[in-house]
């Protein structure tokens, strides 16, 4: 779509050791465009992105996949089940949902980030996969979320999880499913939940605000690769007047009665903009979040820098919030 906004000021910089090492790894990926997708998916082809034995971490955890039923008429819905070895008390979870741009990944992506809280914190990992766009568009991959969401809570008994301490969670196109989740089961008298983390989440298929426009062609997930993962998902539709929030949270108009949000982003990065905006407008419904803005932070950088200052910050502040979420 055109845009009616003025030409993009200069883009924010880089944090330098971020910049170093984007740099030393060959510098920014490119531009995502459609015929791209085969070839981003192809890391997933011959196997799971983490296998057992690594999600195991030498024993800490119990692992299990579990096929549940999906959607009405649609496939049973895979979640990879992680919990504490040994545990006997019912334990607070995070729910989880992969990122890559709806239309990659698997319900291992991104799990090394989630085990660490839960060895922290004692935690139960659930980890849904969803179908992808475009094959699958929406509400294939939300629908599919919102059914392992509910299997959830259903057997939290079975699971050995306390269903009042039950969080969703996701980075990049999961924090834009986890945002979705917290407003479908508001909607929908789903399963009560204790927050919703959202990292650097996709939440916007307008793909239209100042720090889309200035980070076009830079960084990671620029302002075209954005379109590819949004156009996917929502065919001719996307950034037309009848996007439902289900899809695009950014679209809803109410963002009252939603539990407690953390979110976070880079100042040097796509969704700046739209997850500040979406901070504020819980805000303004009288509702709770935590916002962080990483300055110099760029799409995933705490995943592609885990050992960089601004990563490490990154990292404590989102553990500091659910330990007082759980109240541990």
């Amino acid at each position: 779509m055109s845009s009616a906004l003025p030409p993009a000021a200069t883009p924010p910089p880089f944090d330098p050791e971020l910049a170093a090492a984007l740099a030393a790894l060959g510098g920014a990926p490119p531009s995502l465009t459609p015929e791209m997708i085969p070839l981003l998916r192809a890391g997933t082809a011959n196997g799971p992105t983490l296998p057992d034995e690594t999600l195991t971490r030498g024993g800490v955890f119990e692992v299990a996949e579990r096929t549940v039923p999906g959607p009405p008429g649609a496939p049973g819905v895979s979640l990879l089940v992680c919990r504490p070895a040994g545990a006997t008390a019912p334990l607070a979870a995070v729910f989880h949902a992969h990122g890559g741009g709806m239309i990659a990944g698997d319900n291992r992506v991104g799990l090394d980030l989630v085990l660490d809280w839960a060895r922290e914190l004692r935690l139960v990992v659930v980890s849904v996969e969803y179908r992808l766009a475009p094959e699958h568009p929406h509400p294939a991959p939300v629908e599919d979320c919102y059914a392992g969401l509910v299997w959830t809570a259903a057997h939290a008994a079975e699971l050995g999880v306390d269903p009042g301490r039950v969080v969703v969670a996701g980075a990049s196109a999961g924090g834009g499913l986890a945002a979705a989740l917290a407003l479908m089961a508001r909607d929908r008298g789903g399963p009560a939940l204790a927050g919703q983390l959202l990292m650097c989440p996709m939440l916007d298929d307008r793909n239209d605000t100042p720090s889309a426009h200035q980070m076009a062609g830079r960084g990671v997930w620029d302002r075209t690769s954005n379109e590819t993962g949004w156009s996917a998902l929502l065919g001719d539709a996307r950034g037309g007047p009848d996007v439902s929030p289900y899809a695009a949270p950014a679209r809803a108009t109410d963002l009252s009665g939603l539990p407690p949000a953390y979110i976070d982003v880079g100042s040097a990065e796509t969704f700046r903009d739209e997850d500040v905006a979406y901070a504020a407008a819980i805000w303004r419904a009288g509702g709770s979040a935590e916002l962080h803005v990483w300055p110099g932070g760029f799409h995933g950088f705490d995943v592609l820098v885990p050992q960089a200052a601004l990563a490490r910050d990154a990292r404590a502040a989102r553990l500091r919030w659910l330990r007082r979420v759980f109240g541990g």
